[in-house]
């Protein structure tokens, strides 16, 4: 069956996905003979900018269709665009539909096309990997002594204990109960996390501050003493290294905690903090309406004050030679990732980029953009994270989202969807490199949701529903499932820490519970040490290509290759048998796991999957 454009087929488009800066790109759009055609357009525009048509040549006949098209070049930038032609019945327009496929209509949404510096590239060393994010406090505890902790936070003694959700005034409230996990027990756990084939270990905030979570800095230039200090990070980095593990950490630059050296609302500093005088040094980081006690907070949220990140102190302390970021970096640091990065402005995202790719040119910078980072908008403001001169990644939740829908009873062609959508949208740099998690310290533990029908409302409630057995056993299939089809999509998979022990929990704080160590679901971690020795061996998962083969309702296959190699993935999440028709190649192909095709035909037992691998 024709359309008139298919903004995913290279018969209408010659490359597909994202085009560089002065790349020449060919479109073209097929009408049927009948329709008496005159003339036919490209209509385009750039974003912010008023759209232009461009008069198509008439090409080649295909039977009784024939082509229309136009070669162009295009600058950096987001673009949208559609079709139209005048005919012996009128004006037509050709726009979007369904599954982005062209259907003639009068009105209907523009194809994106997203031109990105010719320039930009991404660090080669976190293709083909995995991710392991780490919540530093509840890993792994050292018998290293530690020093200097302040006196008003609450130990807990019982590595097992549920993470405090009560917000009281008591000696254990919210946030500030502390297993103690720390940086020196990290590096103890390096072979396991080896084992598990990770080449990345993503912190969540490591600095000073009061808080277990520590999202509420209090000194960006300090390690929080529970986690140990700068000769414990060089320990970790060094030793990591030496296993190809590479650790980043996680910025948070929108915001401060109130009881900082910067604001030092509560007076725990010597310093002069912005609350207590206005000739502090740190005064005009923030914004007040009325000083002392009115300022702008993150979310309204008095404990963390927002920073003004286009201040010229502030930026420079951040990004500056001897600023934060390059500190950090000098003592071992790959990378960074950035808390909401979509409420940072263009200013310091530049600068931050400037900053890690001169300390080192492979250095990574990864973002957290819950929605298409493409054409994110926030803050009234088109954003431009992928264009070249900004983020090198993003965490992908469309993905995660996309795969959770499906294994859960959604439609394989909506997951189809969702996923070429991305690789449509982003250059292909940034896929490779994409930080495909499942779950993180933001969201339910990833058996949670995949078991639990009904999310209880309440905190006290989650505090002691757990799944039972029938959800437990329907929980982890389903996470069979889902991790393969994670571990071989394009990007870097991640996993939170826990996930691959069998670690239950709905929100904070309840996903943010220790590590079991000594009673793993033996089960789900040699899947996962198995998942990762699959992706290790096979350089297909580095930069392969993705192809959908079959899509519909339960039933799910795509193949990654790279010119040397294919890689077919097949999945059903039905509750009965499915056959599936796929490439007949593959009927002599190596079995990674499942059975063999025969004459084309793939059976896939009930929430199971297949892998075949044949060389070109």
């Amino acid at each position: 069956m024709y359309y008139p454009f298919d903004s995913r087929n290279s018969l209408y488009k010659s490359k597909f996905g994202a085009v560089a800066s002065d790349e020449s790109l060919k479109l073209r759009l097929l009408l049927h003979l009948d329709a008496k055609v005159h003339d036919a357009y490209l209509c385009i525009r750039k974003d912010n900018e008023e759209a232009v048509s461009y008069k198509l040549t008439p090409a080649e006949y295909l039977d009784g269709y024939r082509f229309y098209e136009i070669e162009k070049t295009f600058e950096e930038g987001l673009y949208f665009y559609c079709f139209y032609y005048d005919s012996d019945y009128g004006r037509f327009y050709v726009t979007a539909g369904e599954y982005n496929l062209g259907l003639v209509w009068d009105k209907g949404n523009w194809w994106q096309l997203t031109c990105y510096d010719k320039d930009y590239t991404t660090p080669d060393w976190i293709k083909g990997g995995i991710i392991y994010q780490i919540f530093p406090d509840r890993f792994k505890k050292s018998n290293k002594a530690k020093k200097g902790v302040p006196s008003d936070r609450f130990i807990q003694n019982n590595w097992s204990s549920q993470p405090e959700y009560r917000q009281n005034n008591g000696p254990c409230s919210l946030s500030n109960d502390y297993f103690g996990g720390d940086l020196a027990g990290i590096t103890e756990e390096l072979p396991y996390l080896a084992s598990l084939g990770v080449s990345c270990i993503y912190l969540n905030p490591i600095f000073e501050a009061h808080s277990n979570h520590r999202y509420n800095t209090a000194d960006y230039l300090k390690i929080d003493s529970l986690l140990g200090d700068e000769e414990d990070l060089k320990a970790l980095c060094k030793k990591a290294d030496k296993l190809g593990i590479k650790v980043i950490l996680d910025g948070v630059f929108s915001h401060t905690g109130d009881d900082s050296i910067y604001f030092n609302k509560k007076g725990r500093y010597d310093s002069v903090g912005a609350y207590n005088n206005q000739n502090s040094p740190y005064f005009n980081w923030f914004k007040f309406e009325n000083w002392p006690n009115k300022y702008h907070s993150w979310w309204g949220i008095e404990t963390l004050p927002e920073t003004i990140e286009e201040n010229p102190d502030f930026d420079h302390f951040i990004t500056g030679e001897n600023g934060v970021i390059r500190h950090w970096m000098k003592l071992g640091v790959k990378g960074w990732r950035l808390d909401v990065a979509d409420e940072l402005p263009d200013s310091i995202l530049d600068n931050i980029r400037r900053a890690i790719k001169a300390e080192d040119p492979d250095g990574f910078l990864l973002g957290e953009v819950w929605e298409n980072a493409s054409n994110k908008i926030s803050y009234g403001s088109r954003r431009r994270y992928l264009l070249g001169k900004q983020l090198d990644s993003v965490m992908n939740y469309p993905f995660a989202e996309a795969i959770i829908s499906y294994v859960t009873g959604g439609d394989s062609k909506d997951f189809v969807d969702s996923i070429m959508t991305v690789l449509e949208d982003y250059p292909l740099c940034t896929v490779n490199v994409l930080m495909n998690h499942l779950g993180t310290h933001d969201t339910a533990r990833l058996l949670t949701r995949l078991g639990t029908k009904n999310f209880p409302s309440s905190r006290q409630e989650q505090s002691y529903k757990t799944l039972n057995d029938e959800e437990y056993t329907q929980a982890v299939s389903r996470l069979r499932l889902a991790a393969v089809i994670q571990y071989t999509l394009p990007g870097v998979p991640s996993l939170y820490y826990g996930d691959e022990a069998g670690l239950e929990g709905y929100g904070d704080p309840f996903c943010r519970g220790s590590y079991p160590w000594g009673k793993e679901n033996a089960e789900i971690l040699e899947f996962y040490k198995w998942l990762g020795k699959v992706r290790r061996e096979n350089e297909v998962f580095s930069d392969g290509l993705f192809e959908p083969i079959v899509s519909g309702l339960g039933s799910l296959a795509y193949i990654r290759t790279n010119g040397k190699e294919k890689i077919l993935v097949a999945t059903n999440r039905w509750h009965q048998t499915d056959f599936i028709t796929i490439p007949k190649e593959f009927d002599s192909a190596e079995i990674i796991y499942g059975r063999a095709s025969t004459d084309g035909y793939l059976e896939l037992s009930p929430n199971d999957f297949v892998l075949l691998k044949i060389k070109i």
